[in-house]
């Protein structure tokens, strides 16, 4: 292989080595050894070759990662999205190797990409921010970072830790080539590696899994659905009839001494798509489930109100029937709505036809009281975004539900994806968390990350568990954005350093 290609085969390689850290694999360390094969190729580059390096990066990551995204509609909307985000990695590519000539370069580095991953999460349409580095790191021994500072700092830690290890593998050759060991840089590299994981060890004392308010018997619902793929909402009614009858299995297993009664019942996004408020059909089947297991059920449907469609989750008490609703705020563009929609229709209109009524958006959190608990609805997408959950806690939320809809994308590695957020998410707010999906994985996570219960994929199921309901707020609650924009400062003054060193340098050239 020519020597020229090797920086480019170390950045595709780095991107792959990142995916590979993401579940359903639990390799988070993965993505130590990823940064710091990408931190060797940028470092010292001008930003033109550091910009097309972090390109490859992104490819290598974001293709395998995001292969979910075509499953249904094919590669189109995958390779657009990809080649979209991909530009965000190497711009911020471009900033690492502008502050790889500084001292304690890793610490400058790492902030850079924090600041990228804080634009990625806001822009274009809202952001996307899937795949930040700290949701790759639910089984990692950095995780309790999170209650600290939030995915910003779960994830800076994990950044700062690969180039430190970067920078210290850079000195170690050195020093054995020159005999020289340079204290100062060597000390610096080998606190940017292991600093991180002393932080880590120190902030096991914020995350505490105990019940400050009681306990909840949960019951979490996975009806299922018909079959596999998008069709499934041709068989709204079959979806529908499936969380009923797994219901009404669970009411069984309750009489018969089986199962212990929950103090509420938690069901999907889409568990009924037919709107059960204009429906008498649907609203009797729901109300029929509540009875059965004497529960509130918190039901996910698709409801129009107003002229407006609206993705809802509805609090369905089994006496009152519906009593409160929570319209889902971040609703995913092109798949929920389709910005661009004439320009978008001019290209392919089989895309338009995918998305035929644009969602609206709700515009307050949603905390269900449900007998005495205060259960805060994140609804799917939702869960990917810092401040739709840190709202949801901040508006009373003892626990979080995170219903979800994943039977569009098959069997893919979504799910899990989706998954490892959610015990991120419980970490970082000390709550619980469950997960109904409609097909799997649903779960239910307890406010340290760990899963005591969840099922398989395409199959029914009923998790029922007790546990611990908390209201105090960790420090990633309340700090809030302060973390974030606390490591972009750090990476904007890291550039600027980067910018007026290149400039100085520029003029003592000169005056030569």
């Amino acid at each position: 292989m020519p020597r020229r290609l090797l920086p480019a085969v170390a950045a595709a390689l780095a991107g792959l080595l990142l995916y590979a850290s993401f579940p359903p694999r639990t390799l988070w360390w993965l993505a130590l050894p990823a940064f710091a094969v990408l931190g060797r190729a940028l470092r010292g580059r001008r930003w033109k070759p550091a910009f097309g390096l972090g390109y490859l990066f992104a490819l290598g990551y974001l293709l395998p990662l995001l292969v979910w995204t075509g499953i249904e509609v094919g590669p189109g909307p995958w390779l657009a999205l990809v080649a979209v985000e991909a530009v965000f990695l190497a711009l911020t590519a471009a900033g690492i190797a502008a502050v790889s000539r500084l001292p304690a370069w890793p610490l400058w580095a790492a902030a850079v990409w924090t600041a990228g991953e804080a634009a990625r999460a806001r822009f274009p349409f809202g952001g996307f921010p899937w795949g930040k580095v700290a949701f790759g790191q639910a089984d990692g021994v950095l995780l309790p970072l999170a209650a600290l500072g939030g995915t910003p700092l779960l994830g800076f830690a994990v950044v700062l830790s690969g180039f430190g290890l970067c920078e210290a593998v850079r000195q170690a050759r050195s020093a054995r080539r020159t005999r020289v060991v340079r204290r100062g840089a060597a000390a610096a590299a080998l606190l940017s590696l292991l600093a991180p994981f002393g932080a880590a060890l120190g902030a096991r004392a914020v995350v505490d899994a105990d019940a400050e308010d009681g306990t909840a018997t949960v019951a979490v619902i996975q009806g299922n659905v018909p079959r596999l793929g998008l069709d499934f909402n041709a068989q709204r009614r079959a979806v529908l009839d499936h969380h009923v009858r797994e219901t009404e299995r669970l009411a069984e297993r309750i009489a018969a001494g089986e199962a212990e009664r929950p103090d509420l019942v938690l069901w999907p996004e889409n568990s009924s798509d037919i709107d059960p408020f204009t429906n008498a059909d649907a609203a009797e089947v729901i109300d029929r489930a509540a009875k059965a297991v004497d529960a509130p059920i918190a039901v996910g449907g698709v409801v129009e109100r107003d002229g407006k469609v609206y993705n809802e989750q509805i609090l369905w008490d089994p006496e009152k029937g519906p009593v409160d609703t929570y319209d889902k705020r971040q609703t995913q563009p092109f798949g929920e709505y389709l910005p661009l929609r004439p320009l978008i229709g001019a290209v392919n209109e089989t895309w338009t036809s995918m998305v035929r009524r644009d969602f609206s958006r709700g515009t307050t959190p949603g905390v269900f009281a449900m007998n005495g608990t205060g259960v805060g609805l994140v609804t799917c997408y939702e869960a990917a975004f810092d401040w739709a959950v840190r709202d949801t806690v901040r508006a009373g939320a003892q626990m979080l539900s995170v219903p979800s809809n994943n039977a569009t994308f098959g069997r893919s590695e979504m799910t899990y994806q989706q998954l490892a957020m959610s015990r991120v998410r419980a970490v970082e707010h000390g709550r619980t968390v469950t997960v109904p999906v409609t097909s799997g994985v649903s779960a239910i996570i307890l406010p340290d990350g760990r899963v005591t219960a969840r099922t398989g994929m395409f199959v029914p199921g009923t998790l029922v568990g007790t546990v611990p309901l908390r209201s105090s707020s960790t420090p990633a609650t309340t700090l809030g954005t302060l973390p974030e924009w606390t490591l972009v400062l750090l990476g904007v003054a890291g550039g600027a350093r980067a910018v007026a060193r290149t400039v100085r340098a520029g003029r003592t050239g000169a005056d030569r």
